[in-house]
């Protein structure tokens, strides 16, 4: 093995591609989320600069101040609200989108406002719903 090719080859691709390890800037974010989109087409075969890379965008979202406010509402959430809101954002539901699981509208903007909980009817249906395990909904 030549470490000598090692240290070259890396050095090409840490050239056009700094952001794999560290991104200091929203133009490097905006690459780092183009090229992950690019490697997650082949993920066996792309795993190692997956998980590379993946770092780099985390310690990017958790440090940017562009982040810090939604960082900041996130962990002032509850681990079922804070669930809730992103299956909603990723589906692209309203709260009347989720009367069979939860209930009325309004009893959905309660819970997503903090002034109700889920119980756990609401949790085995939504778990039911998006196919994932009930235990997501716990801290």
């Amino acid at each position: 093995m030549s470490y000598a090719l090692i240290k070259e080859k890396a050095h090409e691709l840490f050239e056009q591609a700094h952001f794999i390890t560290h991104i200091d800037n929203e133009e490097d974010y905006t690459e780092a989320l183009a090229l992950m989109d690019e490697l997650i087409e082949d993920y066996d075969h792309n795993k190692p600069l997956i998980e590379v890379l993946s770092l780099s965008i985390e310690k990017w979202e958790d440090q940017a101040e562009y982040f810090s406010e939604f960082n900041k509402d996130i962990e002032s959430l509850d681990n079922d609200t804070s669930l809730l809101k992103v299956l909603m954002s990723q589906h692209h539901l309203k709260g009347e989108d989720l009367k069979n699981e939860i209930g009325s509208k309004s009893l959905v903007s309660m819970i997503l406002n903090g002034k109700r909980k889920l119980t756990i009817e609401h949790i085995q249906a939504l778990s039911n719903r998006f196919n994932i395990s009930p235990s997501l909904f716990f801290s």
